[in-house]
């Protein structure tokens, strides 16, 4: 059978074990276990018949009718084992029933102390559910990856045989699982007393299992005189670690550290924690995941006095009071640097004393408590019988536990007759209302930990008011069902009997499972990448991106360029930029000086000392020292350089009477360290290896025995100035001058900024030929995530990209078409295809972009600039891709459709891969690619394409904000009073949704302006639902950018700098907004940390907006860029286009080229001012989906159009899918 109602109820949240951190430790832990159990350790679901009982389920057995099956009514079957005492279960088998055609083809294992709290076992993160049989007779096991300790065992069937029914017969391997446990009620503790007044160490290990009845609670806790503590607790089910090592009265301002890991822990269920501390590095693990954190104090040793308690924190002096509360539940095997606590106190030792009722076997609170998942948000439910209300009406009481923040609780009739008394979750908030009928004091409830067991009760008096609330849009019926757990569900005092209502005893149900609680923290671990923000609902986790400087989905992606020369590419002049050479890699971007001159791009690093510094009195033994702090880390400097094709650093030298070497024997006697801090004795315009200055290898030392010009230890002035330039040594991170102390010595020096240029995997390509060859790399890195971006350019109508192989997983990207790329790949769920086709050939020799991803959350294929394609993950399943061969680049592994080609600039997930090294060792592959299109010399700028032509090229300036043949014309406009440009424009956004990162809008804006008039409006962007962005010119002169992204919430402004730049100078504006994330760029001016402020009301608001478009703008406009969009050179292109409006006079003008020559700076200048001008967005709605052109404008305000009619504006409005004449 393919598919069965009971199937899918099953398919909840799975749990990989790490319970005892090893795999089967004791090798002689197999041994079978059902054989010698009792007929009443069977139990079951429903039985088909007499001859079928659960206890005929043992393997192998033929008696009756060989094995257990349950009732063919029955919606949620089960096998349910009691092995009568805490066993470890190492491997399970499976048998169909004897001579029969039934049998389970798949089914679930759950596991527990107490045979009514279940947990799920999973063999792996991404899967909870096992293969079984295929026919009645033979045997399938599973060696369990980690074992199991439980004393009750369950079989969920699944699935099942297509021409039968269910037919189980079982086996359980494994031995008595032996520990220490002990029982704290919530009012005991142990107290583990040392043998002196304090105890100091350096490193510690603690270790426990716990399984806790409540939220909260202390596990262990100790603490100094001094002010040292350590205190491991439960905080709303989170295990939370607080350690201060240092003196309290020493420093007081030491941070204390705490670290938080887990979440539902408090579900009933045994969890595994260990503690590992050693001096000022900790590892926090709770059930196989791990966090680490370093304490920032000064001292690296936990000094306690008297004792360590567990369980609680006793007050001196006060017996039965508690510092904090105390921990409800059983701890065992609890581990204290080596020493076994529970055995000292079972055993009654004196190191041990024992507060309160601190027993030695786990008792199981009373009453015990049953809960219920309710699996879907669409469809499940739960009806129960309930009386009349009387005279004194109903009580309610239940826990519940949920992550969604919708969701409806509980509904009843009234005795009014229609009136419905309704709870639900609306907002993560209670609400309690009468529907026809309104409360006397309405209930709002704040939910600020929605996921803890709430525990509610109503009580509701007969009498209820009667009517309709007067609120908008009348009297509405919740339409979203609860989702989530419950539990302990009593009406009017009755406990309600959930056995009787799965057996369809009591009741009616839909879409529940019984006896388990089915949430899952599906934040831990975190997959949202570069620091993300993780939040829940029940399905699926979401990733808040926002101040981390990456985006999508699991914030993988990078928002930056990766070099300065793809800003010159993108269009950008000289000025601040970040970068990140690693693109979706592990490291973070960095803020460089990109310097566009007219050959090259250098990149500029600063770093902490960059003047002139005079050296005296210094001698080898004790010499002098500085130590250089880049802007960036080395990490992140090892990538940028590896990235360049060529680095150099100035190293200015001036002495006198002070040598580098030793005249008599070569010691030197001043040095400088590399990156890797090694040391290095050459000097600038020399090569590593030998004891060398410049002058040495041009042969113009001022005396030829010595090979520098300090050397000669004259008492004139000298210099040893040169640039390093051995890329492998950048940056300079230390300086060692020795030789100063002598009577008219001295020196001087300067360590100039670190300059790269180049991208040397920009244009890193190869070309594929005939006859099958293709690039072979070590297997992709992509269990979780993988990004691949390329170029090709092709005349094949058909190739393969890339591909990569495991034993069942792959990924693979390939042309199959002339105008289709498709992006194939399977993690184990079956294969995944995305396929995107474009308009026009692909197969035309011209250079085509493509970018594929794929993530826990979704799919997405982007060709060129055409509308990206996506595909949702599934919530379940297989998630992790597995590959074992090796990467094939123009190829695949059966060399089946090669690639016939060129491949450029290819990234995987931030790793650029050297074609042109690879291409130099396989036959059938050339490094670089013919034609004039292909090389770094990018005779197309400002973001224009190249395309390739039989006798040349020509550049294709269609998404660039500049003409002429090499896209590098400034084209600039001169507005006078009363002129304006209106274009009107169709694009494509992401979609929006309840939660910010279901899709993230995005804005890059760029523009050149001259002016001083004030107050002035340069740009503004509104759509048909009233949102906007302007950027306008206050009436100090000062640049201010509104948004307004949600009509519901107040319009947000950011003043980057608040002087005037109506000064009559060009100023170059750049505005790049990623979902919450604003970033702006004025070059030529340094800015600082964006202020924003919100205004009162709506017309005040407005007011400073209108008032700027009211005067319009008088000056000069240039490059204007908005996304692919440019207003200004598609007005002079198609002046008589009815997408384009233009008003009063507009003039060409030459007023951009003055850009060159007030941003262009040589590339021996040093940058000292670098601020971040990066803001957070508050409103987050403004997410487009298709935007059609529409003629008259849709302004900020309906009744202000005459007002705004005079600024550069873009008017937009959402398609509605009617029909519109434009």
């Amino acid at each position: 059978m393919s598919s069965r109602s009971a199937s899918w109820f099953y398919i909840v949240s799975y749990f990989v074990l790490s319970i005892f951190g090893s795999i089967h430790a004791a090798n002689n832990c197999n041994g079978p276990l059902l054989s010698v159990l009792p007929e009443s350790s069977f139990e079951s679901s429903s039985t088909s018949s007499s001859s079928q009982l659960p206890h005929s389920a043992k393997l192998n057995r033929r008696e009756g009718e060989g094995g257990w099956a349950p009732e063919r009514s029955d919606r949620q079957p089960w096998l349910q084992l009691d092995l009568r005492q805490k066993m470890e279960v190492t491997a399970i088998a499976t048998q169909g029933r004897s001579g029969s055609s039934d049998w389970v083809t798949s089914f679930m294992l759950l596991f527990g102390d107490s045979g009514l709290a279940w947990k799920q076992y999973g063999q792996s993160e991404d899967t909870g559910t096992y293969t079984g049989n295929t026919n009645s007779e033979g045997v399938v096991q599973h060696k369990l990856v980690h074992s199991i300790a439980a004393r009750f065992l369950r079989f969920v069937p699944l699935d099942w045989s297509t021409t039968g029914w269910i037919g189980l017969r079982v086996e359980v391997y494994g031995c008595v699982y032996k520990s220490d446990v002990a029982d704290f009620n919530g009012r005991s503790a142990l107290l583990y007393r040392f043998n002196q007044k304090s105890q100091r160490t350096v490193k510690d290990v603690i270790s426990l299992r716990f399984k806790s009845y409540g939220a909260d609670g202390v596990l262990v806790h100790g603490e100094g005189h001094r002010g040292d503590y350590l205190t491991l607790e439960l905080h709303h089910g989170t295990l939370a670690l607080h350690l201060n090592l240092d003196d309290a009265k020493l420093y007081p301002s030491s941070a204390n550290v705490s670290v938080f890991l887990g979440c539902l822990l408090d579900d009933q269920l045994w969890h595994y924690v260990l503690v590992k501390r050693s001096n000022k590095q900790v590892n926090l693990t709770v059930d196989g995941h791990t966090r680490h954190l370093s304490t920032t104090g000064v001292e690296d040793s936990l000094e306690v006095d008297y004792e360590l308690s567990f369980g609680g924190i006793p007050i001196p002096g006060k017996p039965g009071s508690f510092l904090r509360k105390n921990f409800h539940g059983c701890i065992e095997n609890l581990y204290y640097n080596g020493v076994n606590i529970i055995n000292l106190a079972k055993r009654r030792k004196l190191q041990i004393h024992s507060v309160g009722n601190v027993t030695f076997s786990c008792s199981e609170p009373q009453p015990q408590m049953v809960s219920t998942t309710f699996l879907s948000s669409s469809s499940s439910y739960l009806s129960l019988p309930l009386e009349p209300l009387g005279v004194w009406g109903l009580d309610v009481h239940f826990h519940f536990r949920t992550w969604n923040q919708e969701g409806l609780l509980f509904s009843t009739g009234l005795a009014q007759g229609s009136q419905h008394l309704v709870l639900q979750i609306s907002r993560g908030q209670l609400h309690l209302m009468v529907h026809g009928a309104q409360l006397a004091n309405k209930c709002f409830i704040k939910m600020c930990y929605y996921y803890f067991w709430n525990d509610l009760a109503i009580q509701i008096l007969s009498g209820f008011p009667t009517g309709c609330p007067q609120y908008s849009g009348g009297c509405k019926n919740p339409t979203v069902a609860f989702q989530g757990c419950m539990r302990q569900i009593l009406l009017n005092n009755q406990l309600m009997d959930l056995p009787r209502v799965q057996q369809g005893l009591l009741g009616n149900y839909s879409k529940l499972q019984f006896d388990i609680c089915g949430i899952r923290n599906r934040c831990l671990p975190n997959f949202c990448e570069h620091d993300g923000r993780c939040t829940q609902s029940w399905d699926t986790f979401y990733c808040d991106c926002s101040g981390t400087g990456y985006t999508g989905e699991t914030c993988h992606n990078s928002i930056y360029e990766a070099s300065c020369e793809a800003h010159r590419q993108m269009g950008s002049t000289s000025g601040y930029f970040y970068i990140d050479p690693d693109g979706s890699g592990p490291l973070k971007a960095t803020l460089v000086y990109c310097n566009m001159t007219e050959d090259k791009v250098w990149t500029v690093v600063d770093h902490n000392n960059s003047g002139f510094v005079n050296v005296t009195g210094a001698t080898t033994k004790k010499p002098y020292v500085m130590r250089f702090n880049y802007t960036a880390s080395l990490e992140q400097l090892r990538t940028l350089i590896g990235r360049s094709e060529h680095c150099q650093q100035e190293v200015v030298y001036s002495c006198r009477k002070s040598r580098l070497f030793n005249t008599w024997d070569g010691r030197p006697l001043s040095w400088w360290l590399d990156r890797s801090g090694e040391k290095q004795t050459y000097w600038g315009g020399s090569v590593p290896g030998v004891q060398q200055c410049s002058c040495s290898l041009e042969e113009n030392c001022i005396d030829m025995n010595y090979f520098c010009n300090c050397d000669a230890d004259t008492h004139l002035w000298v210099n040893d100035t040169g640039l390093l330039s051995y890329k492998d040594h950048l940056p300079l991170t230390e300086i060692v001058i020795g030789d100063t102390n002598r009577t008219g010595s001295a020196a001087v020096y300067r360590v100039g900024s670190l300059h790269c240029n180049g991208d040397r995997f920009l244009w890193n390509s190869a070309s594929f030929y005939p006859g099958s060859s293709s690039l072979h790399f070590p297997k992709f890195q992509a269990e979780l995530s993988a990004d691949i971006s390329l170029y090709f350019k092709t005349t094949a109508s058909s190739g393969v990209l890339l591909e990569n192989l495991g034993t069942a997983d792959f990924i693979t990207l390939k042309l199959t078409t002339p105008s289709a790329i498709t992006f194939i790949f399977d993690v184990g769920n079956g294969p995944v295809d995305l396929t995107v086709t474009s308009p026009v050939p692909l197969n035309d020799k011209q250079w085509h972009y493509v970018r594929a991803e794929r993530n826990l959350k979704e799919a997405s294929l982007q060709v060129d600039q055409l509308p990206l394609h996506t595909l949702e993950a599934p919530s379940e399943g297989h998630y992790r891709l597995q590959l074992k061969s090796l990467l094939f680049i123009g190829g695949s592994t059966f060399k089946e459709s090669s690639f016939l080609g060129c491949i450029r600039a290819l990234t995987l997930n931030g790793v650029n891969l050297d074609l042109e090294e690879q291409a130099k060792l396989t036959p059938g592959v050339t490094p670089g690619c013919p034609g004039h299109c292909s090389g770094s010399a990018s005779v197309c700028h400002n973001r224009g394409r190249c395309m390739e032509k039989n006798s040349g090229y020509v550049c294709d300036c269609t998404h660039s904000a500049y003409n002429g043949p090499q896209c590098k014309k400034e084209v600039s406009m001169s507005f006078e009073s009363g002129s304006s440009v209106t274009l009107t424009f169709q694009m494509p956004f992401p979609s929006s949704g309840i939660y910010a990162h279901d899709g993230e809008s995005r804005e890059n804006v760029a523009l050149s302006f001259l002016t001083t008039r004030t107050p002035a409006m340069l740009l503004c962007v509104s759509t048909y639902h009233q949102q906007y962005l302007a950027i306008i010119l206050a009436n100090n002169g000062s640049l201010q950018i509104w948004f307004h992204l949600n009509r519901e919430e107040r319009a947000e402004i950011f003043t980057p700098k608040a002087s005037s730049l109506a000064d009559g100078q060009l100023h170059r504006v750049q505005v790049h907004r990623e979902g919450k994330d604003l970033y702006v760029q004025v070059s030529g001016i340094y800015l600082n940390l964006f202020q924003h402020s919100k205004a009162l009301c709506l017309q005040h608001r407005q007011s400073e907006v209108l008032r700027a478009g009211s005067k319009g703008f008088i000056g000069c406009l240039s490059s204007v860029l908005f996304n692919h969009l440019t207003p200004l050179k598609t007005a002079i292109l198609n002046h008589g286009s009815s997408l384009v409006h233009v008003l009063g006079n507009l003039v060409e003008s030459n007023c951009g080229a003055l850009a060159d020559s007030t941003t262009s700076q040589s590339t021996s200048g040093e940058f000292n001012s670098i601020d971040v001008n990066h803001v957070w967005l508050h409103n987050m709605d403004f997410i487009y989906v298709i935007l059609l052109a529409y003629i008259s404008p849709i302004l900020l305000c309906r009744s202000s159009q005459a007002l705004l009619g005079r600024m550069i504006s873009f008017t937009a409005q959402l398609f509605s899918g009617l029909s519109r004449d434009v």
